[in-house]
């Protein structure tokens, strides 16, 4: 296949739309199912990449979650404690603890349920049974993949009234080392950001703490790959292998610590006791369940939790989980690892970090206040690293 003729393109009115080759060569792709769109292949061909990288990187499988060109989360298939697997809903999955690539899916989709509805899954390694019995019951748009069994298969082609897009990527792929976009008729050509990231560039450790784990230096390399797919600028929470806040887009790269941090909050305060146990009707749906915990966790809880409102979600009513209670469970958050696309120009970024159990920094340097961070991450005994590389996506 050379060229796939698009319904339209972003948006309905913007028609003829396609993909092709510009040499006229075969597309890298099959369709193995439905009829992906313009944004659907953005996001495939980007999350493609995003997670074929970590894996070159670690060796280990990975999975993301993207929407809008931007993924929700990102994470490598370590296995997942019970209390985990409740807080990301798949408890009851039959294989998962065999099942590498469906565990990395199953943490990056759990991360930031709210934004993975409607998402675009990528896959570093086949597809399989276990993994596509996760993404059936989820809302999704598609998935890319090197390879799916034929259970896999099956399975995923039930989705959507048989239209799931599912999209076969050849993982021996490697595209031209330029790349080029028209903006308003004008051409934009630029080499391909093909810049490797590995433990290699973690080596300037510039805080007075530099110790760092094999571990941390895994989350650090999650961080700066999902990073490199975001749209900018964006920072990264990432915690034992996984994005648990991706702040993206942002004009003020304090707005996006504060946004990643504040994604990284909700997703450590869906693993208390409180939120895990929600005595939830067996009737509530899902993406009911994800808005209501939304709703449970924020300021206007007593949405929910008011007399004549908890009966249509709960068997009984939950006790309100207090703003004093969230601050003293989040204290206890630690070891998660801050990633920022590039420099931090003031330790006020550090400052927020810090609330949400960052240890670990790492980011370009370059700033002109580099010393008041450093500064900074010293006085909360972090260790952070320069890596030199900014990392915009655009």
């Amino acid at each position: 296949m050379k060229e796939f003729e698009l319904k339209y393109g972003c948006n309905p009115n913007q028609k003829p739309a396609e993909i092709f080759m510009e040499d006229g060569s075969e597309l890298p792709i099959k369709i193995l199912n439905g009829r992906p769109g313009y944004i659907n292949f953005l996001d495939a061909f980007n999350s493609w990449q995003l997670v074929s990288e970590i894996k070159e990187a670690l060796g280990m499988p990975a999975a993301t979650s993207f929407k809008h060109v931007s993924p929700t989360s990102a994470a490598v298939g370590i296995p997942m404690p019970e209390k985990l697997k409740k807080a990301c809903f798949v408890e009851d999955i039959e294989g998962l603890d065999d099942s590498a690539i469906a565990t990395a899916y199953a943490r990056a989709r759990g991360t930031d349920r709210m934004s993975s509805f409607g998402d675009f899954i990528a896959l570093s390694d086949t597809c399989d049974k276990v993994t596509a019995t996760i993404i059936k019951r989820e809302v999704s748009d598609g998935i890319i993949a090197p390879g799916y069994t034929d259970e896999a298969l099956d399975i995923l082609k039930s989705k959507k009234k048989g239209n799931y897009n599912i999209i076969l990527i050849d993982s021996d792929y490697v595209p031209k080392s330029e790349e080029k976009k028209d903006v308003y008729g004008i051409t934009f050509k630029q080499a391909r950001n093909d810049y490797k990231i590995a433990s290699e560039n973690l080596a300037e450790t510039v805080t007075k703490n530099k110790v760092l784990s094999e571990e941390n230096k895994r989350d650090m390399i999650i961080a700066l790959i999902t990073l490199k797919y975001t749209q900018s600028n964006s920072v990264c929470y990432v915690k034992d292998g996984q994005a648990i806040g991706v702040g993206a887009g942002q004009q003020s790269r304090i707005h996006c610590t504060r946004l990643a941090g504040d994604k990284a909050d909700f997703w450590n305060l869906r693993q208390h006791d409180k939120v895990i146990n929600l005595p939830f009707k067996e009737s509530v749906a899902r993406p009911a369940r994800d808005n209501a915990i939304d709703t449970y966790l924020g300021e206007d809880y007593m949405d929910i939790l008011a007399d004549g409102k908890w009966e249509e979600l709960f068997e009984k009513k939950p006790e309100p989980f207090t703003r004093d209670e969230q601050k003293k469970y989040l204290r206890t958050v630690k070891g998660v690892t801050l990633g920022s696309d590039a420099f931090f120009p003031f330790g006020d970024n550090i400052e927020r970090a810090y609330k949400s159990g960052v240890e670990f920094v790492v980011q370009p340097g370059g700033s002109v206040r580099d010393w008041h961070v450093i500064d900074t991450c010293d006085k909360y005994n972090m260790a952070m690293v320069f890596t030199g590389m900014r990392l915009f996506h655009h």
